[in-house]
């Protein structure tokens, strides 16, 4: 057993013990007396009702209280004096309801008028918006975001059980969503967490080993968002090292035959307002906060802001979609590489958060809820609150930047120097780099993976936990018998 767990009651497998097993939290504990003792975790849990698990969910749902609070001022949507910058509470959720022939005429998503997302999202908001038009009731918007952050609330615990169910051994990790600062500013800016339960759910499944079950759920979060669609790539990796290719492609097929049920009808009845996501992906210019917005604001002294080459690429949009989608490959392929070169098979999860963080920092637009994408992922990958919390600070650094940005160009009067917007957008993007660089430094030595200091292979992994490489990839007799192509290291405790 791990120096760093203890058993459970009964001789059950060992349970982690952050204030042990982390270094950051070791360091806190010695603030409350040090980290848990030795025979701690020994003592009979009978009749307790405040488990891990329950405690993190009471954890996640006092934090998705205190956003609906931090949201409060601008739910009667009387946005005046710039309130919803001021008071940092803009949500799409509301300000899309009166969009120009929406929801607030009684008008259905795609048939009647286009929008900027994709199928599924589009259906969750007529199915909770149209209910709210035929209400009568004195405000609709309001009626509407409070309908919307119920559901989506509801979404992000089932999120957040699932890590439970997933970590068994590790239910403190998943306190790292439940009390994570971006959570807080971010839940309901927009309907992201409906793309994130499903991928979750996909993900569940798959580690259940039910594949067509995951690719059906991954690819519905496809058809809200794109971005789990793109957790087939590291997948596709991950079952050519195990000889799992036929599973891959069957999980694979009936993913895309999710995502063209749901978006055929659609297209059908109206193609050009159901297009009209994909128009807006390849129309829009450069986003706020990006690494091409990094570049072409960076300031370079006496009062000049900008680099020659991302100036030119924000004039020629269609040369920097290329450019993007090139590096995306390239991003990719590099994961594909480490896949199937490091020296025991990567976990799913820090391959999936390795794929999702590329195609942010190389993307042309990262809105502030896009966070939310990697925060489970991140979870899961490496739960270490260290680089974590960095991280997580920089993403409220830039979050406050942002709305200051955003104020100064609405009234016209400047609220930080432009300089400042540039910093925090470099702070958030170094900080998601340097989690990667610790994601890659586990995968190239995994015998200081936490995860692994717990479980033998890959708790996500479903019919890749504890399988053997493919013949072409092994490297040694040893390595032919022991999951993920070489034997176990479980280290005392990880660091």
């Amino acid at each position: 057993m791990s120096a760093s767990s203890t058993r459970r009651p009964g001789g059950g497998p060992p349970v982690d013990a952050p204030s042990r097993s982390d270094t950051f939290l070791r360091g806190l504990s010695e603030a409350i007396g040090g980290p848990l003792g030795d025979h701690a975790g020994a003592r009979p849990a009978v009749g307790r009702f405040w488990t891990a698990a329950r405690i993190v969910l009471a954890l996640t749902c006092v934090t998705l209280v205190l956003h609906w609070v931090q949201k409060s001022p601008c739910r009667d949507g009387a946005w005046v004096d710039f309130k919803q910058y001021t008071r940092f509470c803009y949500t799409d959720v509301l300000a899309l309801y009166y969009a120009e022939g929406g929801l607030h005429v009684g008008g259905v998503p795609y048939l009647d008028y286009p929008l900027e997302y994709p199928v599924l999202t589009g259906a969750l908001m007529a199915v909770l918006g149209l209910p709210v038009h035929g209400s009568g009731v004195a405000n609709e918007g309001m009626w509407f975001y409070q309908l919307n952050a119920v559901v989506l609330g509801v979404l992000a615990v089932a999120t957040v059980a699932v890590i439970l169910a997933l970590r068994q051994r590790r239910p403190w990790d998943a306190a790292m969503f439940a009390l994570s600062p971006a959570l807080l500013l971010t839940a309901t800016v927009n309907w992201d967490f409906l793309a994130i339960g499903l991928a979750a759910f996909g993900l569940y499944a798959w580690a259940k080993r039910h594949p067509i079950v995951a690719g059906v759920l991954l690819g519905l979060g496809t058809a809200a968002k794109l971005w789990p669609g793109f957790l087939f790539v590291p997948l596709f990796f991950l079952c050519l090292r195990a000889r799992r290719a036929g599973t891959w492609a069957a999980s694979a097929g009936v993913g895309a035959l999710a995502w063209v049920a749901v978006n055929l009808p659609v297209a059908l009845a109206n193609f050009e307002n159901w297009k009209r996501f994909f128009d807006l992906n390849e129309e829009r210019a450069i986003d706020w906060g990006t690494l091409w917005y990094i570049g072409d604001h960076f300031p370079l002294g006496g009062g000049r802001y900008g680099l020659a080459p991302f100036q030119w690429l924000g004039g020629h949009i269609p040369v920097l979609n290329l450019l993007t989608y090139a590096l995306f490959f390239v991003g990719w392929a590099a994961v594909g590489a480490l896949i199937l070169l490091a020296p025991r098979r990567p976990r799913l999860a820090q391959v999936a958060f390795l794929t999702v963080a590329i195609f942010l920092i190389f993307n042309k637009v990262w809105s502030q809820q896009f966070v939310l994408w990697l925060i489970p992922l991140a979870v899961l990958a490496r739960p270490r609150w260290g680089a974590f919390l960095a991280w997580q600070a920089a993403e409220v650094g830039y979050f406050v930047a942002f709305y200051g940005e955003l104020l100064g160009r609405a009234s016209g009067t400047e609220v930080f120097p432009e300089a400042v917007f540039v910093l925090a957008a470099v702070l958030r993007l170094g900080t998601l780099a340097v989690l990667c660089g610790f994601v890659v430094r586990d995968i190239l030595r995994p015998e200081i993976d936490p995860v692994r200091g717990t479980y033998d292979d890959d708790p996500d992994g479903g019919i890749l936990d504890g399988a053997p490489d493919a013949r072409w990839l092994r490297r040694s007799p040893s390595a032919a018998a022991s999951p993920g192509g070489t034997r176990s290291l479980r280290p005392p405790l990880p660091v």
